[in-house]
């Protein structure tokens, strides 16, 4: 790696020391343990920089653990516009550490490792969007928080997963909507809505995705008394409502919902078990709001490899070197920003992604 130890003065032995255990690696940067020695010299690392550390809830525990808040993209990018510290640390991947930098223009926002990309942002872009919006020309741009700066600075309205309904259904009846860029939270929005002038753009998150309906009926028949949370971004959403609506399990049981929604429903939910479908990050955050229930992936294998690539190391560099430093340029930021606040001035800012 490269250490820029002037830009960081205050090192102490114990940084010196894990600094040395870092490798750079083709999935991210390793080597070292996210183990107490670790966590307290972020923690002292971040007050010198005057930082805030922020954790999406599908990256590793220990990130999560050390981590000043954690929750979903959006919740995590108003929270930095509040925040009384100048520097953002955001665990994350880089659409969400762009976003924080759009709330956020003023403070600096740095990312531990800015090759942590996302596979549903990546599923449209500007060009791509500019190219769809001029096959319908009026048609109004709802775009889903988890896109680029650029798709962002092109869109109409944001949306989250769980106001998607409410901005959609906000939107004059008459007018074309073009909805991007997830084809599966697009289809749980038209079939709420009934919107048959909804244009879904066939996007995806390959992890989501890859949660497939089989393996949701499956579990559901071994294990016949728990709820179902199921992401609207999966690949099972519909699946989960089919079963639902055959009886197979009981649709009070069946509940679609954003990372933030799942939170909530686990500290109101009756069941002893649930069954998660979503990245199993969000697993840590679950099991800490309700203990005493047991929370079960339907696929342990959905493990998002660039949330994943924020680790301890990361995360130590970055607070070091201040690095990697997010940039957005000042237009594409505003209007990318009034996207965003067109979502909020609905009444329903929503839970995030």
């Amino acid at each position: 790696m490269t250490t820029a130890t002037t830009a960081a003065p205050f090192l102490t032995e114990t940084t010196l020391e894990l600094l040395g255990q870092i490798e750079d690696g083709p999935g991210g940067f390793g080597g070292v343990t996210g183990g107490p020695d670790w966590a307290q010299e972020v923690r002292r690392l971040a007050r010198e920089r005057n930082a805030t550390i922020l954790a999406h809830n599908y990256q590793l525990p220990e990130i999560q653990d050390v981590a000043d808040h954690v929750g979903d993209s959006l919740a995590l990018s108003r929270i930095a516009a509040d925040a009384p510290e100048s520097t953002i640390v955001f665990c994350g991947v880089h659409f969400m550490a762009e976003t924080a930098k759009i709330l956020s223009p003023e403070k600096t926002v740095l990312i531990p490792d800015q090759r942590a990309g996302c596979s549903l942002a990546d599923s449209i872009s500007a060009d791509e969007l500019r190219e769809w919006k001029d096959e319908h020309p009026g048609a109004v741009v709802v775009s889903y928080v988890n896109t680029t700066a650029e798709v962002k600075a092109l869109t109409d309205i944001c949306c989250t997963s769980s106001n998607a309904v409410d901005v959609v259904a906000s939107i004059e009846p008459d007018r074309d909507i073009l909805f991007l860029p997830d084809q599966f939270l697009g289809a749980h929005v038209k079939r709420v809505t009934g919107r048959k002038n909804l244009h879904i753009w066939a996007g995806e998150c390959h992890v989501h995705a890859g949660i497939n309906g089989d393996e949701l009926a499956a579990q559901a028949r071994s294990h016949p008394d728990a709820d179902l949370f199921v992401h609207p971004e999966c690949g099972c959403a519909t699946s989960a409502l089919y079963l639902a609506g055959e009886g197979a399990v009981p649709e009070d049981r069946v509940k679609i919902l954003s990372t933030g929604g799942m939170l909530d429903a686990a500290r109101s939910t009756g069941a002893r078990q649930v069954l998660v479908a979503t990245e199993v990050g969000m697993l840590h955050q679950l099991r800490r709001a309700a203990p005493d229930i047991d929370f079960q992936a339907v696929n342990d294998r959905a493990s998002c490899k660039y949330m994943k690539m924020i680790t301890p190391a990361a995360l130590l560099r970055s607070l070091v070197e201040n690095a990697d430093e997010v940039h957005v340029d000042a237009e594409t930021a505003a209007k990318a920003r009034q996207s965003v606040q067109r979502m909020i001035s609905i009444g329903n800012p929503g839970g995030g992604e």
